[in-house]
């Protein structure tokens, strides 16, 4: 699907707040609402809007420390691979999985709500799948985090 325009501002605008009503929606991008409802259902078809979600102070419900995990593995075997991906899919800690190049081959984003509870984690990890080596560190800050996606013309 070849974006325009007005398909950007669309989604700029849902990335910033998915609650916007259509009217309000289609006052932002300057088109009426039915162009606009016709073009966020294309755009919900087409796979590019994936799905819409609430975004939870995570402090506030008891997950206000962040780790960052990086993860080397000696074994890259397909059993292996998959009882590493049930673990990781497994484990509600575990909000951002990413395969790395380089020296690293995994990083885990976690939220947890304190140290203890890291090890916790910890631990149930490397019970569930062998791993050759792990380190974390904490988040002390964090100066910016988005869930938006930069956007321009396809």
């Amino acid at each position: 699907m070849k974006l325009d325009d007005y398909d950007i501002s669309i989604l700029l605008q849902v990335q910033d707040d998915a609650d916007l009503s259509i009217d309000s929606l289609a006052e932002c991008v300057n088109l009426s609402r039915n162009a606009t409802w016709r073009r966020l259902k294309l755009l919900r078809e087409a796979g590019i809007i994936r799905k819409s979600v609430s975004l939870i102070d995570a402090e506030k419900v008891g997950s206000g420390l962040t780790a960052l995990v990086f993860i080397r593995t000696t074994n890259h075997e397909p059993q292996w691979m998959q009882a590493f991906d049930r673990a990781i899919r497994t484990l509600p800690e575990i909000v951002e999985a990413l395969r790395m190049s380089g020296d690293l081959d995994y990083m885990l984003k976690v939220r947890v709500r304190n140290v203890k509870a890291y090890d916790d984690f910890y631990q149930r990890l490397i019970r569930m799948v062998p791993l050759a080596d792990v380190s974390a560190s904490f988040v002390m800050e964090a100066i910016k985090e988005t869930s938006a996606v930069p956007i321009s013309a396809v």
